[in-house]
């Protein structure tokens, strides 16, 4: 992945990009009041090349001026109908209500789409490996992040798995 947004470069996460996209959630988190669980919730984080590379979810970052500023991911998950979820979607305060959020989140359900519809046409694949729902689990402090699921059609829905979290969306993607 490398696309720009303004002057944001989103591009695939890289090793060196472990320490800089941990502390950018870290951060937000604590903005809002929530916590760090680096051997819970946010594992995922430090073990990137486990959670998203080895499970054809994908972990982007974003850079401004070669400072990273923001995260957003995914990975397959068993709930759902050959489900994925959308992850550690976080901006830095500094680059907020730029259109960015909307931005990241339309780039990646993109990818999800076009990963479902490419391995569900190629021949050699198969079918049941595409992608048609993507789940969002969040809490409702993170009140931007709220309002960009909502407008975006994800809809409400049960099944919350993150202790830190009291909402999940879903979105059907056909």
């Amino acid at each position: 992945m490398k696309s720009y947004y303004r002057d944001f470069l989103i591009r695939d996460w890289e090793q060196s990009d472990r320490t800089p996209a941990a502390e950018i959630i870290r951060s937000v988190l604590s903005e809002y009041g929530l916590g760090w669980e680096p051997e819970g919730a946010d594992r995922d984080v430090l073990q990137v090349e486990e959670y998203y590379l080895a499970t054809r979810g994908e972990f982007w970052v974003i850079e401004y001026q070669n400072q990273l500023v923001g995260t957003g991911a995914y990975y397959p998950i068993t709930g759902g109908q050959k489900a994925v979820e959308i992850r550690k979607m976080y901006l830095l305060p500094s680059v907020r209500g730029l259109g960015l959020g909307k931005y990241l989140l339309q780039e990646l359900e993109a990818a999800i789409a076009f990963y479902s519809l490419f391995n569900s046409a190629a021949p050699e694949a198969n079918a049941s490996r595409g992608f048609q729902q993507i789940w969002i689990e969040t809490a409702s402090v993170l009140t931007e992040a709220v309002k960009l699921y909502e407008s975006n059609g994800y809809q409400k829905a049960t099944g919350v798995e993150t202790a830190r979290c009291d909402r999940v969306y879903v979105k059907v993607l056909y």
